[in-house]
């Protein structure tokens, strides 16, 4: 089997390392290609107005100058273009992403992309609490990962979907089992705009999140997964039409 790791927080992220660790526990033929900087929250954009530039960085190492849904298409159309790819790993993300956060994740991009190309994939990522950006429990996801990869390929994943894994805040014997879970949502009057003044006296501003208690979250969601120390599967799909809204618009229009 021939494996591509890719993430978004880019080509020296701790959780990249991670990722790469579990591939080689599934497969001996692993190609890492990932961005040259941190990429977090670029979605599934592609860069269309400058060049990509790859640089190896070692024996199936490369950095590429570009968003992570660049760096699955050069691997997969370039580097690798001659074989084909059995799997897509995205990850290990320093965070979780659930909720509204796959629509903005760059390592959801990364398992959607090579998704779109036919390749099976999966995103994986990693949450924290508060204070805990700089110690992630990355031994949670290495305990756990490659056996729920392993009974996910074998039960196979359909075409036009992709598979995104999250893994609680926790250490690894404390997790609570494997839910698998719709994406939640989050309550965004949280979300506010930082405006500040740099020396010159000029506004600049930053997104940040309102520091209040959150709401409980929906049973059965990534968000309740992860509130209770389990693993959250979320299976997600490249087809976003709304079937019933779109036969309620078929009626509207004749």
């Amino acid at each position: 089997m021939r494996i591509l790791v890719t993430n978004d927080d880019g080509i020296h992220a701790a959780g990249l390392n991670v990722c790469e660790e579990i591939a080689r526990e599934l497969a001996d033929d692993v190609w890492v290609v990932a961005p040259e900087i941190d990429n977090s929250g670029v979605s599934h954009s592609l860069s269309l107005n400058d060049p990509l530039r790859l640089r190896e960085i070692g024996p199936r190492h490369f950095a590429v100058k570009g968003t992570p849904t660049d760096c699955v298409i050069m691997a997969v159309r370039h580097i690798c273009a001659d074989t084909k790819f059995d799997l897509v790993l995205s990850g290990v993300n320093r965070g979780s992403n659930v909720a509204e956060d796959v629509t903005y994740s760059g390592t959801v991009a990364g398992a959607l992309e090579g998704t779109v190309l036919g390749v099976p994939s999966i995103a994986l990522s990693q949450a924290y609490g508060p204070g805990g950006r700089d110690r992630p429990h990355w031994e949670t996801t290495r305990k756990h990962a490659v056996a729920i990869i392993r009974r996910i390929l074998a039960t196979g994943i359909p075409r036009g979907v992709l598979v995104n894994i999250n893994f609680p805040d926790c250490l690894p014997d404390e997790v609570q089992g494997i839910a698998v879970t719709a994406q939640g949502t989050r309550d965004q009057e949280m979300l506010r705009i930082d405006a500040r003044f740099d020396g010159r006296g000029n506004p600049y501003y930053w997104l940040a999140f309102a520091r209040k208690g959150r709401p409980a979250a929906a049973s059965g969601t990534d968000l309740s997964a992860l509130v209770s120390n389990q693993i959250s599967v979320t299976p997600l799909r490249l087809d976003l039409t709304d079937e019933p809204f779109m036969t309620q618009l078929a009626d509207v229009f004749g």
